[in-house]
């Protein structure tokens, strides 16, 4: 009988650790949405409010990457970034995350006065479509803004060449 008692105590607690971790991850992917000053530290990457925010649905070119327009070499990493800071500067930032990334970093989809920050950076040619925007990107590369004015490498491509990691 005792081995019946304990045995149940088991089955409790186990129950009790997989609700716990349910409720964990549920959390974790809820959609939160919080608002207020942002500091661009990459072309896809916001701080705010003591966090680290991915956009979601976008890929820009790393800090140090270049690309080519005609026979000119630029960083195009820091432009992507000069861009968002233009988008952002003194105004607003919305986002609303779900879930993190592998750097643990929320991903989120964020906007300034009702503006998708990810959405106009595709469009502008600063940043590639990395699951979302395909239309903004089709009309960055027929126009040859941005990054589709000349020869680049994706963002992807160059950071497994440089064995580089997203700033955290």
């Amino acid at each position: 009988e005792s081995w019946m008692k304990q045995r149940r105590w088991l089955d409790i607690l186990f129950a009790a650790v997989i609700v716990g971790c349910l409720v964990g991850i549920s959390e974790l992917m809820r959609e939160k949405q919080f608002a207020g000053n942002a500091f661009a530290i990459d072309g896809d990457t916001l701080a705010m409010e003591g966090r680290r925010v991915r956009l979601r649905g976008i890929d820009a070119p790393e800090l140090s990457q270049t690309c080519q327009r005609g026979t000119l070499t630029y960083r195009c990493g820091e432009e992507a970034r000069t861009a968002i800071r233009g988008l952002i500067a003194g105004r607003t930032v919305t986002c609303r995350t779900r879930g993190r990334d592998r750097f643990f970093r929320d991903l989120a989809t964020c906007d300034v006065d009702g503006q998708d920050i990810g959405a106009d950076l595709v469009r502008r040619g600063f940043a590639i479509a990395y699951g979302a925007y395909a239309d903004e990107e089709q009309e960055a590369r027929e126009a040859r803004r941005g990054v589709w004015a000349g020869p680049f490498e994706r963002p992807q491509d160059w950071r497994r060449r440089h064995d580089a990691k997203p700033h955290p």
